[in-house]
């Protein structure tokens, strides 16, 4: 369990309040670090040109030029690792300065930076909602560090739910990190996972004229929803509705967030609400937690009961998380079929690993309505329950989030960091931890790849890892309703292939990104590569090289005698060990901030030398 102060960061009739007593060493750190973000993906995405030069330290000087207000020279200069993962970039931050034209060294505002390094895009149509996400994510992640807020016990000690609050760095990479446009201060203290508030979800009858459900082979949709709502809650709303002259049996029910309901399905679906096509039943009596997606809550009352993954018309890492009724509805068809290849296959059973079953989905369906209102409705009243990962845990077992493993307990101010795995590394020796975690977590991704020939886009908050007593034993994974790559002539076995609620044409037209089909190989590789190797496993390779000194190259070759072993007793996958290639020279990763400066008019992807091609069969 843990605790945090109360203050006016996080309560109170008006609360930016707070921001006139905040740290000013807080708003320091936390500025310096959207700008050395923000410098750091721009250097890596090719978007300036910048210099470096090697210092005694074995970091790198990177310098990059601009021009001041009065077309003087400026130069940026921070230094920082350029990393034998991808070739990635990790800049320290609070060594970034601003050298003017006379020689003069100060700490950069944010700002200042854009209007100095990114000058010949000032006119571009993309930039001021950039800048917006820029200053949100500087507002509201001081927030958070202005809370007070102190773990109870030794953060390595903690729960997954209360790890959830715990681990407040968020993305490493994306210098939006923190936005969340849409949610005011109040909102975000009120809904954001750092401050662990409780929440109370609000529940809808929905009419089966206009909604669409979807639930798992496994279960009976009454059954669950009777347990989720509460037996006695359905029998009342069943007595209600018969006074009114309806009928239970043609309304799906459902759970939206609170922020979803008072911003976005009063003001756009007044017309069914006042027809009764939807129906307020009120909030729930169970009080739920944000996890670090924001929009998915975990049951804090009754643990063992499944998380609910709500659509939240608010943008975080510049994607608004909305939930399109298709996605909804192929979650528990993807997870049936996860499942039945697990269940049927004797080495995945073998490894032990956990897919968290999105189960049941409900959403509204928009195809009946006009044009008119497909833009603010699309993607706004859709849930998914997850199986919670209390279930799946023995009495001596705990569950970190993947990407919590390369944090630090970092006291703003005081300097003190302390990284999350100290306890554990001390415990069972740096390279045997670290052996042992990349056993457990690389293999079901592979055999996945390799044995069925599925992409999972397992990236750091999509990976739990489950420990007894700090010592990894197995993964589970989550979020495959569009989570998932295939190419359905070569799935290990098509004849289990599902069939899908197709995208729709409207959908892939705002994203491109956003589809499972293909034919294409080697972008079912790369949405493993990309979201494992390049975010997951290179954000490791990096934290144990700068904290514990463990050179890279070691990393990436202890990682190879996973894959290698896995091929060497698994022969019988030969054929797709070239056709997944995971030990190619160049993987494609997405250029998130690039994306965010120039738009998706076109595909906005960077060719990057993998850190396993020199470990690989080819190379032996």
């Amino acid at each position: 369990m843990t605790m945090a102060i109360s203050s006016q960061a996080t309560t109170g009739s008006a609360p930016g309040v707070w921001l006139a007593t905040a740290d000013p060493r807080h708003y320091q750190q936390v500025e310096q670090r959207v700008v050395g973000q923000l410098l750091q993906t721009l250097l890596y995405e090719n978007v300036l040109p910048y210099r470096h030069s090697p210092l005694e330290s074995g970091q790198q000087r990177f310098v990059v030029s601009g021009l001041d207000a009065r077309q003087q020279p400026v130069e940026y200069r921070c230094n920082g690792l350029l990393s034998a993962s991808f070739e990635l970039i990790r800049l320290d931050y609070a060594s970034l300065e601003r050298v003017d034209a006379a020689g003069e060294h100060h700490r950069p505002h944010l700002h200042q930076a854009l209007a100095e390094l990114l000058g010949e895009l000032q006119d571009s149509p993309h930039l001021p909602r950039f800048t917006h996400e820029l200053e949100q994510t500087l507002l509201k992640d001081l927030q958070s560090r202005s809370q007070g807020y102190q773990a109870a016990q030794p953060s390595h000690q903690l729960d997954v739910d209360a790890l959830e609050q715990h681990f407040m760095d968020a993305h490493s990479y994306h210098p939006c990190y923190k936005s969340r446009i849409g949610f005011s201060l109040q909102d975000n203290a009120s809904f954001g996972p750092e401050f662990a508030a409780p929440i109370a979800i609000v529940w809808l009858a929905v009419a089966k004229t206009c909604g669409a459900m979807n639930i798992s082979r496994h279960l009976d949709y009454d059954g669950f929803i009777q347990q989720e709502f509460g037996l006695q809650r359905w029998q009342q709303l069943a007595a209600n509705l018969r006074d009114q002259g309806k009928a239970l049996d043609d309304y799906w029910l459902m759970p939206v967030h609170p922020w979803q309901w008072e911003n976005i399905i009063v003001p756009v679906f007044y017309p069914e609400l006042v027809s009764g096509e939807v129906i307020h039943l009120g909030t729930t009596d169970d009080r739920y937690q944000a996890q670090q997606s924001i929009r998915t809550l975990a049951n804090v009352t009754e643990k063992q009961r499944p998380y609910v993954k709500l659509a939240l018309s608010m943008t975080n890492t510049s994607s608004t998380r909305i939930l399109a009724r298709h996605t909804v509805m192929n979650g528990p068809i993807i997870t049936d079929w996860l499942q039945r290849l697990i269940g049927s296959d004797s080495t995945a059973r073998d490894l032990g690993f956990v897919i968290l079953g999105e189960v049941v989905g409900v959403s509204f369906d928009y195809d009946h309505l006009p044009a008119t209102r497909m833009s603010q409705a699309y993607g706004t009243l859709g849930t998914l329950w997850r199986e919670s990962i209390h279930q799946y845990l023995h009495d001596d077992e705990q569950a970190v989030p993947f990407n919590g493993l390369s944090s630090v307990d970092n006291r703003y101010g005081s300097g003190e960091q302390t990284p999350f795995i100290d306890a554990w590394i001390k415990q069972y020796g740096l390279q045997a931890w670290t052996r042992q975690l990349l056993q457990v977590a690389v293999s079901p991704i592979i055999h996945m790849l390799y044995a069925e020939g599925i992409g999972m886009e397992s990236h750091g908050q999509n990976i739990v890892l489950i420990v007894k007593q700090g010592w990894p034993q197995r993964i589970a994974l989550k979020d495959f309703h569009d989570g998932v790559r295939y190419s359905p002539q070569h799935l290990g076995r098509p004849e289990l292939c599902p069939t899908l609620v197709p995208l729709p044409a409207s959908h892939a037209k705002l994203n491109r990104n956003s589809f499972i089909l293909t034919d294409d190989l080697d972008a079912v590789r790369d949405f493993s590569c990309d979201s494992f190797f390049f975010i997951a496993l290179a954000e490791m390779a990096i934290f144990l090289h700068q904290h514990y000194r463990l050179e890279e190259a070691l990393f990436w070759q202890m990682t190879a005698e996973v894959i290698g072993g896995y091929q060497a007793d698994h022969p019988q996958h030969r054929a797709r060990y070239a056709a997944f290639d995971v030990f190619a020279p160049f993987y494609e990763v997405e250029e998130l901030t690039k994306r965010r400066l120039l738009g998706d008019g076109e595909r906005r992807f960077k060719s990057v030398p993998n850190p396993l091609h020199a470990f690989g069969p080819q190379s032996c």
